[in-house]
């Protein structure tokens, strides 16, 4: 319910952005609103992921879902009054927003601590299920019709109530557990260099996630240009991507028996090869086919990644580790947008694309040696 939530403002924080604008030029508000809930999450992220202090998984959870339900409640409050404007927006999603990369942490260590190791795949796949439907799918879906026929401030105020749900779960169902400790904790940093296999899945998962940007740019302008279409087949091309990324993720626990490190391997290859057929595709359906095609090869890299690396850390190591994963997948999502747009800018969407492509695949024999050693 919470990520459908996410899904649904990912559409109404831009629409509400560029109602309330006033002076500031449309580019720079959308830009604001959706910066602002990452700069302090990240922070935060890599202060805890960098240093040797530790945080009980379920008290934070909880108290994300306490927060962003009383900070979207009360920007939807201001909305639908018409007395929200563009900087009171930046400032709370800015600051109520602190919590989410650490929550999302603890939502993966507290449901994958819930069961014994041999069954984190599954955990992770049931995670990564979840997020594709709800993020990619019926979020967006859901948060562009109701914006439409009510308004983005109705939108914002569901998604407020979505976190009630999650928050009465968290008490309710999830155990409290023991915070993990050591004798002498350490940082994230130094498990990764003692810990080589996690260190170096680490590096895989930040050049998969930067390699990918490229085409998030590239996409309008490829739909727009050389494939001669509108806005309206840009929202199929991104919901034939949704749909595969669902089909592959309801898959991922089918692959459990499959050896992991080979297939995170093949679904790097894979992905690239999808980029590299909607670089040349000739219209909107090959285009769609390519990018549906891509969402279902993507799906299962994430919850593949995160069994591979908890399966290399004992349970106090975990903490630390998968919450610099976090600030580390979500800088890379930045600095790649940036590096994008002077690349395409250069190349134009087909070159774009090719070099996405080619240098994805170059990432593939540095992934393989990086999982040489990994038994699983």
């Amino acid at each position: 319910m919470s990520k459908v939530g996410d899904g649904m403002v990912v559409v109404a924080l831009p629409l509400e952005a560029l109602r309330i604008h006033g002076s500031v030029s449309p580019a720079i508000a959308i830009a604001l609103v959706e910066t602002a809930p990452y700069v302090l999450a990240v922070a935060l992220s890599l202060f805890f992921g960098l240093s040797r202090h530790r945080f009980p998984a379920r008290t934070l959870l909880a108290a994300d879902a306490a927060v962003r339900c009383l900070l979207f409640t009360l920007l939807a409050a201001l909305a639908l009054t018409d007395n929200l404007r563009l900087w009171v927006l930046g400032v709370a999603l800015f600051g109520g927003s602190a919590l989410r990369l650490l929550a999302g942490s603890s939502r993966r260590l507290v449901a994958s601590g819930m069961v014994e190791s041999g069954e984190r795949f599954a955990v992770n796949g049931l995670l990564g299920t979840s997020d594709s439907l709800a993020a990619y799918v019926a979020g967006p879906v859901l948060g562009g019709l109701i914006a439409a026929v009510a308004s983005p401030g109705f939108v914002l105020l569901l998604d407020g109530v979505s976190f009630v749900g999650l928050l009465v779960v968290v008490f309710v169902a999830v155990p409290a557990g023991r915070t993990q400790s050591t004798a002498d904790p350490v940082s994230g940093w130094t498990i990764l260099w003692r810990v080589p296999l996690a260190g170096r899945l680490f590096v895989v998962v930040f050049f998969f996630n930067l390699l990918y940007m490229p085409v998030e740019v590239a996409l309008p302008l490829l739909v727009r240009g050389p494939l001669h279409a509108g806005g309206q087949a840009l929202g199929v091309m991104w919901t034939a991507f949704g749909v595969g990324a669902l089909l592959g993720a309801l898959a991922t626990n089918r692959l459990r028996r499959l050896s992991r490190g080979p297939l995170l391997v093949a679904i790097i290859a894979g992905w690239s090869a999808s980029v590299l057929v909607l670089s040349v595709a000739p219209n909107i359906a090959v285009a769609a086919g390519a990018f549906a095609l891509g969402g279902l090869i993507y799906a299962p890299f994430t919850p593949i990644a995160y069994s591979l690396v908890q399966d290399a850390l004992q349970p106090a190591e975990q903490q630390p580790v998968i919450t610099l994963w976090a600030a580390g997948a979500t800088i890379a999502a930045p600095l790649g947008l940036a590096l994008s747009g002077p690349l395409i800018e250069a190349l134009h969407s087909h070159g774009g694309l090719l070099i996405s492509a080619a240098l994805t695949l170059a990432l593939v024999p540095f992934a393989a040696q990086a999982l040489r050693d990994n038994p699983a």
